[in-house]
């Protein structure tokens, strides 16, 4: 049986399976440390009975209460190739949701690459939809050009009248980025 619980120090040294997809992004390790000392709550593993790790979401709170924007962000979701299409990421994500909900959060929100159509189409079924694209958001390498994102939102309780997920009408660059 799968299970899920917070993410330890310890699993940095044992994720490089779920890390080695060429759409996931990897950062340093003080940057995984910094998210596990401010939001450990939105940092969670999936654990597969053997031991192995199977996928993990990490994610924060942000943005202005006053301003109707404090939100959970999704900064990286991953689930190891030979344990997709099992339901975990959708799992990982009603999870961060439900977090989101209890911290008064307005909307969930997150990056995908706009070429990532199998994530677009699954976050599509989890009930986000594309507020924005993000132009040249992602860095490329090997001379390729920058990669456009979008910018997904779903909205939450607090957000009666759905506000955050009005669609903007046009890109933003990555420095209009609040």
């Amino acid at each position: 049986m799968t299970t899920l619980r917070a993410f330890t120090c310890d699993d940095l040294f044992r994720f490089n399976n779920i890390n080695l997809d060429p759409l996931t992004e990897t950062y340093g390790i003080p940057f995984y440390l910094q998210y596990l000392a401010h939001w450990p709550e939105y940092f969670i593993v999936a654990e597969a009975p053997g031991g192995e790790l199977m996928g993990y979401i990490m994610g924060k709170a942000e943005g202005s209460v006053a301003r109707e924007e404090w939100h959970g962000h999704v900064t990286a979701l991953s689930v190891a190739p030979e344990f997709r299409r099992l339901g975990l990421a959708a799992k990982l994500m009603e999870l961060l949701e439900e977090i989101s909900e209890r911290k008064g959060g307005f909307f969930v929100d997150l990056f995908v690459r706009v070429s990532n159509q199998v994530a677009v189409n699954m976050y599509k079924q989890l009930g986000y939809s594309v507020y924005r694209t993000v132009i040249e958001y992602y860095s490329a390498s090997n001379g390729e050009p920058d990669e456009d994102a979008y910018d997904m939102r779903k909205a939450l309780s607090r957000d009666i009248e759905k506000k955050s997920i009005i669609p903007l009408p046009h890109p933003v660059r990555p420095e209009d980025i609040e």
